[in-house]
């Protein structure tokens, strides 16, 4: 296996560091380093990635903001001098946090656990070539048309499954879900929710509308949402 990775850093130093952790490891390959997360984001779009090694305080936008805009979201590692952000780096599902100075032995453990991460789910494959997945309900296996789920919803360790005629309850990750569906028919909108686009009816006070339900949005999430809602919208 080889894990596409890019590093995100403003403080060269760390920078550096990173980088020859990164070359000690040959399961990863650097495809780039950025020092401003506006440029890394412009770098991802042509060139995307497995994992991201990823600063939190940085000029501009945080790591904690540049993970919530992208579309298709890497796995990533965050790595900071700060640990007050340790909460909120989780609730985005981060393979890891990395506590500056980050030692060689804590960077291996941390690339170890993305690489499990990448062995579950080793293609990232995604469902619109087949069209349904495969979700456990209890003991049994339960088949879902992509097209039937209405909504997602993340209940710690379980997610709710929410379609026009029933709710399925698995014991599953939001993330890992997030991974297997197309990306052109769902969208992320909350630390705890994701959407079908079709599904919506309407949108009003941060709040979308799906069939009787109402789903917040979160506000990492929000430009991202709003950038397809004008993407669709008829001036």
């Amino acid at each position: 296996m080889t894990i596409r990775c890019h590093i995100i850093e403003d403080e060269p130093m760390a920078s550096e560091l990173l980088q020859l952790y990164v070359s000690k490891l040959p399961v990863l390959k650097l495809v780039a380093v950025s020092n401003n997360p506006l440029h890394a984001l412009e770098s991802l779009k042509t060139n995307p990635v497995d994992l991201l090694f990823l600063d939190i305080r940085m000029p501009e936008m945080t790591g904690l903001s540049l993970l919530g805009v992208l579309p298709n979201r890497p796995l990533a590692i965050f790595t900071t001098a700060y640990s007050e952000f340790a909460l909120e780096s989780y609730e985005l599902d981060v393979v890891d946090y990395l506590k500056k100075p980050v030692t060689f032995e804590r960077f291996v453990k941390a690339v170890s656990k993305a690489e499990q991460r990448l062995v579950v789910n080793p293609a990232r494959e995604r469902s619109e070539d087949v069209g349904y997945i495969f979700v456990k309900e209890g003991t049994r296996f339960v088949k879902l048309n992509i097209d039937e789920i209405l909504y997602i919803e993340g209940l710690k360790n379980y997610v709710a499954i929410h379609t026009a005629t029933q709710k399925i309850v698995t014991l599953q990750r939001l993330k890992v879900l997030e991974e297997q569906l197309p990306s052109d028919n769902f969208i992320r909108v909350h630390n705890s929710y994701i959407i079908a686009k079709s599904a919506i009816s309407s949108v009003k006070d941060n709040e979308i509308r799906i069939g009787p339900a109402y789903i917040p949005i979160g506000e990492t999430y929000l430009k991202s949402f709003m950038d397809f809602i004008n993407g669709r919208h008829l001036h």
